[in-house]
């Protein structure tokens, strides 16, 4: 591995470790003697601290670890005040799956698989787009489709609804245990 290709690999761990790396530790990762990897991050260190960004590599607790500059404290503060969407409950992401894995679907064809009412989950997935309505079945009533959007595929880091996980066909078609509390 060349210099610049070190350099982007140290720039990597650092970031996606949620503490401190130490000098050793990355050496040990990367394969590099200490005093090696010391210079590498001393680089990264000053191209962060020279280019005017927002972040900046630095030492603390015995290892390296990227931060927010001081500077730019007042607009963190209101960040942490912006209101941030709750995680998916276990009935949206049942009914979600239901959905990927058998759309087109109706409601009340959900309903059947789940074995409760759906309607709250549906709710929820159309407010954060992750399904949408895509059209209606032939029938009486004629019900809503539901279908996967880009908002799904992207939220699970997917390309198509190809690379979603194999799942038995069985295990699609069974009725979930009923959970008088999930919806």
């Amino acid at each position: 591995m060349n210099w610049s290709q070190a350099k982007a690999v140290l720039e990597a761990l650092v970031f996606a470790s949620s503490e401190p790396v130490s000098v050793k530790e990355l050496g040990m990762i990367v394969e590099l003697n200490e005093e090696t990897v010391g210079r590498l991050l001393d680089e990264l260190v000053h191209e962060y601290n020279d280019r005017g960004r927002g972040i900046q590599i630095t030492e603390v607790a015995g290892g390296y670890q990227f931060v927010t500059k001081p500077e730019h404290a007042e607009y963190l503060e209101k960040l942490k005040k912006v209101p941030r969407q709750a995680p998916l409950s276990q009935a949206a992401l049942e009914t979600l799956a239901i959905i990927a894995y058998r759309q087109p679907i109706t409601r009340a064809e959900i309903e059947t698989i789940r074995g409760v009412r759906v309607d709250s989950s549906i709710s929820t997935l159309l407010e954060r787009g992750l399904i949408e309505e895509i059209g209606r079945k032939e029938g009486p009533g004629r019900p809503i489709l539901y279908g996967s959007t880009k908002g799904f595929l992207k939220y699970f880091g997917l390309k198509d609804l190809d690379e979603l996980p194999i799942v038995d066909d069985w295990i699609l078609n069974q009725q979930l245990p009923i959970d008088l509390t999930a919806d």
